[in-house]
């Protein structure tokens, strides 16, 4: 158990004064007699306590200096490379500032900025709604006359990858105090890409597999032509 400023104050009494001083090993052994649920002090203990007290004049802690604090200056160039590129890494501004990314992320949190991640929507075009209408009258009648036709339909999640190097939202932010709601328009009628299905009868190798094959032998046919 580490000693507090009255242990150590107690400590300086048992040494005393003048002719009537007592050895170190002396004090270590009266301060377990009087306190022998401790765990017993060294002589190297007291003889710190008695030198402390020589040079200040007290025996209390030193106080703490916490974490450093962040250069002003650093903080602003953190504020103004997120203000001229928003959609900046903290690694990116981490190298070109030569700090730390974890300050960089510090500051970003003082300043209350948030990395707004772009979200996906699909634009609709003014016959999309009708289409839609269509289609659940469609489902709706083939159900009437089937009461297990949407039983029978085979509903798996799948992944699909573009080859037309499609957003990826896991590398896009903007850094930002509030929402920019920004947005960002990829105009393509009929976007190049592969489908991998993934349910229970079906096997994941398998539809890699096709998927591999499928997309080097798109490859081969882009550079023979």
């Amino acid at each position: 158990m580490p000693l507090n400023e009255r242990d150590r104050i107690e400590i300086l009494m048992m040494i005393g004064v003048g002719d009537r001083m007592r050895t170190q090993q002396e004090v270590c052994r009266l301060f377990h007699e009087m306190h022998p649920d401790r765990e017993p002090v060294s002589q190297s203990t007291v003889s710190r306590i008695e030198r402390k007290y020589r040079e200040l004049g007290h025996v209390r802690d030193a106080p703490r200096q916490g974490r450093p604090k962040i250069n002003e200056n650093v903080q602003q160039d953190v504020i103004l490379s997120a203000l001229e590129n928003p959609h900046c890494t903290v690694r990116q501004v981490s190298r070109d500032l030569n700090i730390g990314k974890s300050s960089v992320s510090n500051i970003f949190k003082k300043v209350k900025y948030h990395p707004y991640r772009v979200r996906l929507i699909h634009e609709l075009a003014e016959d999309d709604f009708d289409r839609r209408t269509e289609f659940c009258e469609y489902m709706m009648d083939h159900n009437n006359q089937n009461n297990g036709f949407i039983a029978n339909i085979l509903f798996s999640d799948e992944a699909t990858f573009f080859l037309n190097g499609h957003v990826n939202r896991q590398n896009t932010r903007y850094w930002s105090q509030e929402n920019p709601h920004w947005m960002q328009e990829y105009h393509t009628q009929h976007p190049q890409k592969e489908s991998s299905p993934n349910d229970g009868g079906i096997s994941a190798a398998y539809c890699t597999q096709i998927l591999y094959y499928s997309i080097y032998s798109y490859t081969l046919l882009s550079f023979k032509r």
